[in-house]
């Protein structure tokens, strides 16, 4: 495994196992087999409604937990000063842990700025060593940089074949913010392991198109964030660090560039429409 490490000294591994959409009742033994094939970066999220699943994987697990890089984000709807520190440490317990490896803000909506300054509050706690933010825009980050207290360390970020991120990637490189991506092989939802150009250099080099796209996005350094709940997928998706895309295959995936996302526009005002109801529906419960 290789590591990034943070603009704090922070260590990350550069391929994470991420439980977006992974049930309850499979999540526990999921990620106790992602642990044991070798997985030592987890993230999870409130809104997931995994995090209690995700905690007694890891009790579960024979791999120390100070070995284990663990991610939770910070649901919209507990933002607030004092509101997201309440809502950090019920994390804390849901995960049986006394520390978090990352907290994000999971979106840039509603008080985020009294939501990262509770991060601001834990991380100099002790209780969190890195805080960032998932989803949010330059200019998102530019304003924390000056006004929050503290720059975020990591941004999460939909990136992928189809929506590559490249000027936020000029952005977080240039201002010491790790990029980290979400959804890299497009969620299985946006024809991007089924595209010709990477079926063929996966063909070519004897790669999964999986393979040929984390690679790609490890080549940006960028972090990225692998799901599958299939073990041959899992060890497949970590078997990354032993080839290298050359400039014209790198060149040939640039080119498949749409300039926006597959999923949510962080940008578009429709985006808070998307989420007034569904922070509505979970008030309360995180």
């Amino acid at each position: 495994m290789e590591f990034a490490t943070l603009s704090n000294g922070v260590r990350m591994p550069k391929v994470g196992f991420g439980v977006y959409r992974v049930p309850a009742e499979e999540c526990q033994p999921v990620v106790q087999k992602a642990l044991e094939v070798g997985y030592r970066h987890l993230d999870t999220a409130q809104c997931y409604f995994n995090e209690e699943q995700v905690g007694a994987a890891i009790q579960a697990s024979p791999v120390d937990r100070s070995d284990i890089f663990l991610t939770t984000k910070v649901w919209i709807g507990c933002y607030g000063e004092g509101q997201t520190y309440a809502s950090v440490e019920r994390s804390l317990r849901r995960l049986k842990t006394d520390y978090l490896d990352l907290v994000l803000l999971h979106q840039a909506f509603a008080d985020y700025y009294g939501a990262w300054r509770d991060l601001v509050r834990l991380y100099e706690e002790g209780k969190v060593r890195a805080i960032g933010t998932s989803n949010f825009l330059p200019v998102r980050l530019a304003d924390l940089a000056a006004f929050g207290g503290m720059a975020p360390q990591v941004n999460q970020v939909e990136t992928n074949p189809l929506c590559q991120q490249r000027a936020a990637h000029d952005y977080m490189t240039a201002a010491g913010i790790q990029h980290q991506a979400w959804a890299p092989l497009g969620a299985g939802a946006a024809g991007v392991l089924d595209s010709p150009v990477i079926c063929g250099i996966a063909e070519r080099l004897g790669k999964t198109t999986a393979q040929v796209v984390l690679r790609w996005l490890l080549q940006r350094d960028i972090v990225v964030l692998a799901k599958s709940t299939h073990e041959e997928h899992m060890r497949q998706n970590l078997d990354v660090f032993d080839f290298e895309l050359a400039a014209e295959d790198v060149a040939a995936i640039e080119a498949l560039d749409t300039g926006h996302g597959t999923f949510i526009d962080p940008s578009d005002p429709a985006t808070i429409d998307f989420f007034r109801p569904l922070v509505e529906e979970r008030r309360g419960l995180l």
